[in-house]
């Protein structure tokens, strides 16, 4: 599913609702690539995140399939498709809405990268 971009239906997929604290990594390179910390209830039914880990863990790729212009992200280090960001999120952290596939990511809940960034 990470390589052809595919994606994953909503509310039907492991980490939508997840609220235990954590870092989501890259499944295929162990990337860490977002923090729960930046996490929020979108309302969409996939995992919404107002911002990567770090800036450079993530590369924006115009998509214009499907009819549409959106803004697609891959990882970085595993340049593997994790799905889009969209300028509808919370106002207050930027309006950047990261929505992104669970199939793509794996979920640390031991905090080993950083406590603050599991608060």
């Amino acid at each position: 599913m990470t390589q052809p971009c595919a994606t994953e239906p909503p509310l039907q997929n492991e980490f939508w609702d997840e609220t235990r604290a954590g870092i989501c990594v890259d499944i295929v390179a162990g990337e860490p690539l977002f923090a729960s910390i930046n996490t929020y209830d979108s309302n969409t039914g996939w995992p919404s995140f107002t911002v990567p880990l770090e800036p450079d863990v993530v590369v924006e790729v115009h998509d214009h399939t499907l009819g549409m212009v959106r803004t697609e992200l891959r990882s970085a280090h595993g340049d593997n498709h994790l799905r889009h960001v969209f300028d509808d999120g919370p106002m207050a952290q930027g309006s950047l809405r990261y929505c992104i596939n669970s199939a793509y990511l794996s979920s640390s809940t031991d905090c080993e990268v950083s406590h603050d960034l599991c608060a």
